[in-house]
């Protein structure tokens, strides 16, 4: 459990996360509405190397950022809207990971990623003084998790 009582934290796990992110990575978000997400998302694609906006893809769906804009090759995905796993694969979803790693807001409406040894899974949670993350790698995030 990492605490994350200011943005500053936020933006200190984002940039760590980012540091460390290889292409083929999952970062799966998850959390209520307002639990700080997009937040999150925006911070590891700043300490990827993007200047500027970072819109939300809540409408888009899928936001692909490429060098040299970026360290490397990322999509950002918010998956909240999707009504069925398969919709994600209609979109082209395979296509886009291609050789970019992926942070997905709303795994599970996209089927979750949980089972590939690639995600870092990091549930947030509104508490007392901020905000809580609770981070979980799979196999292959094994020395590379953030503390």
């Amino acid at each position: 459990m990492i605490a994350l009582p200011d943005l500053a934290a936020m933006d200190r796990l984002g940039r760590d996360i980012a540091d460390v992110l290889r292409p083929g990575d999952v970062v799966a978000l998850t959390g209520g509405l307002g639990a700080g997400k997009t937040t999150l998302a925006r911070a590891i694609i700043a300490g990827l190397g993007h200047e500027g906006e970072v819109p939300s893809p809540s409408f888009s769906i899928i936001e692909p950022y490429d060098p040299p804009g970026v360290r490397i090759p990322l999509v950002h995905a918010d998956f909240y809207r999707l009504e069925s796993p398969s919709e994600a694969q209609e979109i082209g979803l395979d296509d886009y990971r291609e050789g970019a790693a992926l942070i997905a807001e709303w795994p599970d409406h996209a089927g979750g990623f949980d089972h590939e040894p690639g995600c870092l899974s990091i549930a947030l949670e509104v508490a007392e003084g901020g905000r809580i993350a609770i981070v979980e790698g799979g196999a292959d995030w094994l020395g590379r998790i953030p503390k």
